[in-house]
């Protein structure tokens, strides 16, 4: 960690929302798992927005991947272990969280939830968790920041030098002190899947898309509408230092640029505006993780962008263990495809330090707002608790592959 950062002081910021209630709404107690929100998400969104938060590359192999490598692990789990005073508390640079998950970042948030990146924000704040703000979110990053301070600020570079800079000096004059690097989108994913599900960047009014959202009247008033009503049409706000165009706009093409021509010397020159604490996202090597780590990251991310760039790109769990080899003086974290408790423990066990959900939040984000997300913060958070307590351990550093997990053999 560069020795300028500091932790925020929470104290300071705005007080705390109330700890989640026992016992969720009335219409998400069927929700047992982290999965149940894509099937509410599915009805409750139209079919556009709904496809761009379900989006994968191509024909899905990462994506599938992602999930099948959590299959291929078997646990070995120990027995007559008092567990009655286990916890799932977890240290991460310096900082305790009350789990060892936290919030992935989402493009678009606000699209499918009303001010979609505050009340995630608000969510991660109260139940003490990570959360990384996406740097193509429709809320400015200095309202995030305002409702947590803690929060962790993605940033998809721009490809001019000067962009990059001012862009990084706005983060730098908020509560951010995490700035997370993405570095596994040089150029736009293929967009034919968004594209049948009938998204498009920029959205194109048309009488298709209306008629999407008069058949979905809970998202289109209580979602669309509303954001029109109390903050006008959503604009791209953090891809640079300035506002970036609006969603209908032509020009929005601009602002996902392609960042082809960036490499390893930008990173060293990031690291050297940036004060706070670096960490590098979207790793799958572990030369590659060395050589963030040679240019001042504090913490890698292995990540395939869920399934969502390079269809066919290894599953993170996969290539995990490599990177953790190849930078044991740094946390390694990990991202795409983890849905459940097991999933959780399984990557700790290979090494990773916090493991971060993506879609299945962002889903309950989009049906059920700030009470939705609580709900699902504690569904995974008693399913890592009730695992840790079956595979005989009482804290998640306790968590070891080569005691706690087997390879299953292949069929």
């Amino acid at each position: 960690m560069h020795p300028s950062t500091a932790m925020p002081d929470l104290s300071a910021a705005p007080k705390p929302i109330a700890a989640p209630a026992a016992r969720p709404p009335r219409r998400l107690r069927g929700v047992l798992s982290l999965d149940d929100f894509e099937t509410l998400a599915r009805r409750h969104l139209p079919r556009p927005v709904y496809g761009y938060m379900s989006a994968v590359a191509e024909t899905g192999a990462s994506f599938d991947d992602n999930r099948a490598a959590y299959a291929e692990y078997g646990f070995r789990p120990g027995v007559m272990v008092d567990v009655s005073r286990r916890s799932t508390a977890t240290t991460l640079f310096e900082e305790t969280y009350a789990a060892p998950f936290g919030f992935s970042p989402l493009g678009l948030t606000a699209l499918s939830s009303y001010r979609g990146d505050v009340v995630i924000a608000q969510a991660a704040r109260a139940a003490r968790l990570p959360m990384i703000m996406s740097g193509s979110s429709l809320i400015r990053l200095e309202d995030v920041a305002e409702q947590h301070p803690g929060a962790w600020f993605q940033a998809y570079l721009p490809g001019d030098r000067a962009a990059l800079e001012a862009l990084i000096d706005r983060v730098s004059r908020t509560a951010f002190k995490t700035l997370v690097v993405t570095v596994d989108t040089p150029v736009p994913p293929n967009s034919e899947n968004t594209v049948r599900m009938g998204f498009s960047a920029p959205l194109r009014p048309s009488l298709s898309l209306a008629w999407q959202g008069l058949t979905h009247p809970r998202w289109l008033c209580g979602t669309f509408l509303r954001t029109l009503v109390k903050h006008g049409m959503p604009h791209f706000e953090n891809n640079y230092a300035t506002r970036g165009a609006p969603i209908l706009s032509p020009s929005v093409m601009r602002d996902f640029s392609e960042r082809g021509h960036l490499h390893w010397d930008d990173l060293r020159n990031i690291r050297r505006l940036w004060r706070g604490r670096l960490v590098v996202k979207g790793i799958l090597r572990g030369d590659d993780a060395r050589r963030a780590q040679d240019c001042g990251a504090d913490g890698i991310i292995v990540s395939n962008h869920g399934g969502r760039q390079l269809d066919g790109a290894v599953a993170p769990l996969r290539a995990l263990p490599e990177v953790v080899r190849a930078c044991p003086g740094i946390p390694v974290m990990i991202d795409s495809g983890v849905r459940r408790g097991t999933d959780v423990l399984k990557a700790l066990a290979l090494g990773a330090r916090m493991a971060f959900v993506g879609r299945p939040f962002g889903y309950a984000a989009a049906v059920g707002g700030l009470p939705a997300l609580e709900h699902g913060i504690r569904l995974l958070t008693q399913e890592v608790s009730r695992d840790m307590a079956m595979l005989g351990v009482t804290s998640v550093d306790q968590i070891k592959a080569e005691e706690h997990l087997t390879l299953r053999r292949p069929k």
